[in-house]
């Protein structure tokens, strides 16, 4: 499908008469008949239909030449890509039963008098298994056989604790005085991947226990290839410390596994290094019970309309034959499409494939156009001998042709933060609620028309070369249109790194009233590992391509308004910080342009002094003061009136301080 080409002027025949009646009104008002026998009526009509003509004529020329031309060189728009986010399905009581959570089932956002609900659909099917505890294990202290034997243990390391757990009788969860690396180790009945688990811990600390805020205790679960870690949801113990709740996020790869002669899923609690400044363990909390059992489930969910298996309509038998599908734009980064043809022996596969140039007579490939929504099989191009190569196989006359795997929906608006998506759309028993725990991310716009003219000089000269800087950014966009901004820049100045590039990345993030969390602005791997191969086929050989965040430097801008009389100070108050918090912004929608701050640009006390003058309800801004912070540390430095930036740099709002008095 060739690009949408713009009128340059879009009335129509019955637009330019409608026109004309209006200004025969306005001008001779003494002319009342309109019917379309008037004569008068007549020679407008046979002017509008002159007009229309010169406008058709019009519309040729000259931006239509230019999309005309972009369609030639094989420049296609890019489509938009959803968001994506982890959703936890919490259930109404522990599983007794294997429960399925089926894939495509929807979730949402809370509908609004003022915004509809954002949905997402999950990817894959849930499992969400039962378990009890099975075992319980902890490490023995050298030379102590008798009790390793009274507890029916081994000599390996570890010994059961099982039948004194039955018993009522208590029992130190580590060593003592604990070590580094000392671990409780739990059993469950069967591994549990992706689901989520309660402990019912009851037990106590014999002396002085640690930081309950900070516990150098850590929760893993073995997955096949070694020990992963889990995300604690909540621990009511504070690190053992006391009888309480706690709730584990298990990995996906959570697998059954065999310690010291026993089956089961493992999971551990492990003794590592406190941070700095708190207390280490000095005695080892006791075990006095633990039950174990499932409570929920976690799966990725996409912001995406999922489409099942559509009929196209029938294949002509002839080459380059098109077929539109019902829904666009199809969605980058859901999933490759695939296209079925019927025949005698069944279905035939197609694979979609990005251009026909590699293509024999016999290679089944289809091109899918994401934006426009069409899908093309191979042409054939006639040579110069007078013979005719296919690019690619021609489905035959007659065979059905459907189409299933594409999605639809995306978009920035996807991007949501932690705990928004709440409703539960489809309706699954013993299912009390759903949560997304993290933010929902990666989502981004498609293309624009104006975005596709200027990329298309730039795709002219790369020519998928990666050459300039240029090159290197449109090739990363191509690859990964869900990151929100790229920017390429030779590697430092030294010999180590002579002759590489750095390659900027800024992912889409999400953002609540321009609020972002500085630990969503770093790539997520799977992007970087696609950009990194499409890089690493198109870059000269000998350069070393480098792949990382940009250098983001803190701000905090500390203000003192005076509010207008009869205003709401909150009101003002949290109208200044969003406005301050959407300004320095390193994302699309954030900066002076509304294109994400600018790289390199310095911020200064006088402009963010008159964004704030604009905020509604602000009578006088009295004081407007800039420091810079280490987002990672929290570090401000000293007062300035202008924070100057690296060239590659970027800015990232942290903790505004805003003091509305009243007038």
């Amino acid at each position: 499908m060739p690009l949408p080409a713009p009128d340059l002027d879009d009335r129509r025949f019955q637009d330019l008469v409608d026109e004309a009646k209006r200004l025969v009104m306005r001008r001779c008002p003494e002319w009342t008949d309109h019917n379309v026998s008037d004569p008068g009526i007549t020679l407008i009509e046979t002017f509008a239909q002159m007009t229309d003509q010169l406008l058709y004529r019009l519309n040729q020329v000259p931006d239509r030449l230019y999309i005309t031309f972009l369609n030639l060189i094989g420049l296609r728009m890019l489509p938009p890509t959803p968001a994506r986010a982890p959703i936890t399905f919490w259930l109404s009581s522990p599983a007794r039963a294997r429960l399925a959570i089926a894939a495509g089932t929807r979730v949402g956002t809370l509908r609004t008098a003022t915004a509809e609900s954002i949905v997402f659909t999950t990817r894959e099917q849930l499992s969400v298994v039962p378990c009890s505890l099975a075992r319980i294990r902890t490490a023995v202290e050298p030379g102590s056989e008798e009790e390793d034997a009274a507890a029916g243990g081994s000599a390996a390391g570890t010994a059961d604790r099982s039948r004194l757990l039955a018993d009522g009788r208590s029992f130190p969860a580590f060593r003592r005085p604990p070590g580094i690396g000392d671990a409780l180790l739990v059993g469950l009945s069967d591994p549990v991947p992706g689901c989520v688990v309660r402990l019912g811990f009851r037990g106590r600390v014999e002396g002085v226990g640690v930081n309950p805020k900070h516990p150098p205790l850590v929760w893993e679960a073995w997955t096949g290839d070694g020990w992963t870690g889990c995300e604690a949801g909540l621990d009511e113990t504070g690190g053992l410390n006391t009888s309480g709740a706690i709730v584990l996020h298990l990995p996906a790869a959570h697998r059954a596994s065999v310690v010291d002669g026993d089956r089961a899923g493992w999971i551990r609690a492990r003794v590592v290094e406190p941070e700095e400044g708190q207390p280490p363990y000095t005695d080892s909390p006791v075990v006095d019970g633990l039950t174990v059992c499932t409570v929920g489930g976690t799966v990725e969910a996409v912001h995406a309309e999922p489409v099942g298996t559509e009929v196209l309509g029938q294949a002509e038998g002839v080459p380059g034959q098109q077929l539109p599908l019902r829904h666009s734009p199809v969605l980058a980064g859901y999933g490759p499409p695939v296209v079925e043809t019927s025949s005698p022996a069944g279905w035939l596969e197609w694979t979609e494939v990005e251009h026909f140039a590699d293509s024999g007579p016999q290679d089944r490939h289809f091109t899918l156009d994401a934006v426009s929504g069409l899908v093309l099989f191979g042409p054939v191009v006639r040579e110069t001998d007078g013979s005719l190569r296919h690019y690619g196989a021609v489905p035959e006359k007659g065979a059905e042709v459907r189409i299933r795997g594409y999605a639809t929906g995306g978009g920035a608006r996807g991007n949501l933060a932690a705990g928004s998506i709440r409703r539960l759309k489809s309706s699954i028993p013993s299912v009390a609620a759903v949560e997304n725990r993290r933010p929902a991310q990666g989502g981004v716009d498609g293309e624009t028309l104006d975005q596709a003219k200027d990329r298309g000089p730039l795709l002219v000269r790369t020519r998928s070369r990666a050459v300039t800087a240029e090159d290197y950014e449109i090739l990363a966009r191509e690859a990964a249109p869900e990151i929100a901004r790229v920017r390429c820049v030779p590697a430092d100045r030294d010999p180590a790194a002579a002759g590489g590039v750095r390659v900027l990345v800024v992912p889409a993030a999400a953002m609540e009233d321009g609020r972002i969390l500085f630990e969503n602005l770093v790539p997520p791997e799977p992007t970087l590992s696609r950009i990194a191969a499409r890089l690493d086929r198109a870059r000269v050989v000998g350069t070393r391509v480098v792949l990382e965040p940009p250098l983001y430097r803190g701000v905090t801008v500390v203000a003192r308004l005076v509010a207008r009389p009869r205003v709401n100070v909150e009101r003002v108050r949290e109208g200044a910080l969003d406005v301050l918090h959407r300004y320095l912004n390193p994302l699309p929608g954030g900066g002076p342009e509304g294109t994400g701050w600018p790289f390199g640009r310095p911020v200064q006390a006088g402009e963010i002094f008159g964004r704030l003058q604009q905020v509604s309800g602000v009578e006088l801004v009295e004081d407007v003061r800039l420091f810079s912070a280490d987002p990672v540390t929290g570090v401000r430095g000293k007062e300035a009136r202008r924070i100057d930036l690296d060239e590659n740099s970027l800015v990232f709002s942290y903790e505004h301080q805003v003091r509305v008095e009243a007038h």
